[in-house]
């Protein structure tokens, strides 16, 4: 066999081989590319309650935190309670936190839910684990080799001496341009 036919099977193995993790790895990039304008992991609700509470801080106690809960529908979610100052009561929740003013008894509910499937990818491009970052480390060194021999399958005009040269150069163009002028 010769290198060409060698090329191509290694270019279209190892491109099926890791199409799961290349759409992985794409659409998390695309979410955490936009985490200004959202949060990619969770779904933020909120909602607004007037509640009763003392006015002074040293009147709270954990038995009227977890009345508070009661009252939002939140008792069984209870992590823990703090002052974020004199007059701001903030309770952690499992999937969430409630803050209340004391002054005004106005208490914000947030409840956080994870996204599916956003969170989970997510959660693979942070590398969360030694192992991860192992099997990271070989993807990386693939698509190497995935687009090196990607650049080698077309011949002539349109390959690598030809179209492909030109495109691959504007390719590497864009990137350095960006770094240079922004």
């Amino acid at each position: 066999m010769n290198w060409r036919k060698w090329n191509r099977i290694i270019h279209r193995d190892l491109g099926y081989f890791f199409t799961g993790v290349i759409i992985i790895y794409a659409l998390s990039g695309i979410a955490l590319n936009h985490r200004n304008d959202w949060n990619p992991n969770y779904s933020v609700s909120s909602k607004t309650y007037k509640l009763q509470v003392p006015k002074n801080k040293d009147d709270i106690k954990k038995e009227l935190v977890f009345e508070l809960l009661k009252k939002v529908e939140q008792e069984d979610n209870y992590k823990k309670y703090y002052f974020q100052n004199p007059t701001t009561l903030k309770v952690f929740l499992k999937e969430g936190s409630l803050v209340v003013d004391l002054n005004t008894g106005e208490g914000v509910l947030e409840i956080l839910k994870k996204r599916p499937l956003f969170y989970q990818f997510n959660y693979l491009h942070y590398n969360p684990q030694y192992w991860w970052t192992w099997f990271s480390d070989v993807f990386s060194v693939c698509l190497i080799i995935i687009s090196i021999s990607g650049l080698l399958i077309i011949r002539g005009k349109n390959g690598i001496t030809g179209r492909g040269a030109w495109l691959t150069g504007l390719g590497i163009l864009i990137p350095i341009l960006f770094l240079v002028f922004l």
